[in-house]
């Protein structure tokens, strides 16, 4: 059971823990029966004092949601059993709620833990945006002083050396995709994409006429020299490839922006989910080493807050900055000034850097769970499990006696949702794999599910 305490918070440390308990017993991401951990392990955990759990503790059981049992620790109580409450399933996040039904447990990739969510802050923050937001319809760029924000914050976290001027804000990363693809293809243009790839930025470039290009991907990222003649925009994943996890190598990064000056490219570096590193410090982006105005750097706030905010933004080469300010114009004038003015506050006061810090160490534990699973399996041969020290899922080559669409199917059929190669691929494959994604899914059900997993892998 994942538990989050501010100490900042109006709520005092045993109103927030015991609301903490409460909400995750009738959400039913506790189930009657589980044990609590002891007084004095929680305590240490978070940073308070016993008598802080142990009230918290008190108050449950005499509303009735725990049982303290001699020899047993404090369990949580049957409140099904007496007809106080019907235990659900933990909702899923938003994201997956197009993506047919619900499975008991989604192990997709891509969605974070909307738990972890900073609520009370961000609540703090939109009720201040409120009260100053302009009743105007705003710079279809970006706020200034948000854009000034994110200046800042990205040349220090990421080494991303950008002016304001350049940096557009934007409806997530798919619209930064929109944008440019749009300013910068015609109809039956060649776009070359990642094989296995992100599939969203592939409708993107179908919507608008062009062509994918698929090219594969090995241990070092896009194979720079797969990539074909006449191709006027490639599509990477540098820090993170999606879904295999792989780090673009720098030897393949110098190769591909000299391609890029070679036959005047445009690079989309689509940096989905660097914030969330639980190892060490990522290689600088392709945008770092650009000495030519080819790389429009992407990314957005989707893994790191909610894809719900719909909040993203991207550093755009100069020589497109005018097209693309025009063309989000056209599209839908400019983003919400509010949620501007509230991602601008959140970042400038610090908050967001606690924040990452706060969920970096929840996610990190789960990355090390689902990591270990996959290596034991690995180490009996039947699977190479990718190298991968961020984002939100790990992936896995299957062995030749591991057939991928057969375990996909089954674990579906048992309730399990996971991601395979042949989900983002183009062109099909003799490289099968699977994709297992940790956002989601509390730590306690993270573990019900990979004991499913284990059982389908046999």
């Amino acid at each position: 059971m994942d538990v989050f305490i501010d100490q900042d918070s109006p709520l005092g440390l045993t109103g927030q823990l015991y609301e903490e308990i409460r909400r995750a017993i009738v959400d039913g991401r506790v189930r009657p029966g589980d044990r609590l951990p002891p007084s004095r392990e929680l305590a240490t955990t978070l940073g308070v004092s016993r008598h802080t759990v142990t009230t918290a503790y008190e108050q449950l059981s005499a509303e009735g949601y725990l049982d303290g049992m001699a020899g047993g620790g404090t369990r949580v109580a049957d409140l099904t059993a007496l007809g106080v409450l019907e235990v659900r399933p933990e909702p899923l996040a938003a994201a997956a709620a197009n993506r047919g039904p619900d499975p008991t447990f989604d192990l997709r990739p891509g969605t974070p833990d909307p738990r972890l969510f900073p609520t009370a802050d961000w609540k703090r923050y939109a009720r201040r945006a409120i009260d100053q937001h302009e009743v105007a319809y705003g710079d279809p760029a970006g706020d200034a002083e948000l854009r000034l924000v994110l200046a800042r914050w990205i040349a220090r976290s990421r080494g991303v050396d950008a002016t304001f001027r350049q940096l557009i804000v934007t409806s997530g990363a798919q619209q930064a995709f929109y944008l440019l693809v749009r300013a910068s293809v015609q109809p039956g243009d060649a776009v070359a994409v990642e094989d296995p790839g992100y599939h969203r930025f592939r409708q993107v470039v179908e919507a608008a006429g062009a062509v994918p290009a698929p090219v594969p991907v090995d241990e070092e990222g896009i194979v720079v020299d797969a990539i074909p003649a006449g191709t006027k925009v490639v599509y990477v994943t540098p820090s993170h490839q999606f879904p295999t996890g792989v780090t673009m190598s720098m030897r393949r990064r110098l190769e591909l922006l000299s391609l890029a000056r070679r036959r005047g490219m445009l690079i989309v570096e689509d940096d989905y989910d660097s914030e969330l590193r639980y190892v060490d410090r990522p290689l600088e982006p392709l945008y770092r080493l650009d000495r030519g105005g080819l790389v429009a750097y992407v990314s957005s706030f989707s893994k790191s807050l909610s894809p719900g905010l719909r909040l993203g933004y991207v550093v755009v080469p100069p020589q497109l900055l005018a097209d693309i300010v025009n063309l989000r114009q056209q599209v839908d004038w400019a983003p919400s000034h509010v949620g501007q003015l509230t991602l601008r506050g959140f970042i400038a006061d610090g908050q967001f850097d606690r924040h990452l810090r706060r969920i970096r160490r929840v996610y990190h534990r789960r990355h090390e769970l689902v990591a270990s699973f996959l290596q034991d399996f690995a180490a009996e041969g039947r699977m190479q499990v990718l190298a991968s020290n961020a984002g939100l899922h790990l992936a896995a080559r299957l062995g030749a006696a591991l057939e991928e669409a057969d375990i996909v199917n089954r674990l579906a059929r048992r309730g399990v949702a996971v991601g395979g190669f042949a989900t983002y691929a183009i062109q099909p494959s003799s490289d099968a794999g699977i994709v297992i994604g940790f956002g989601s899914a509390g730590s306690e059900r993270l573990g019900d599910a990979l004991e499913i997993v284990a059982g389908v892998l046999g």
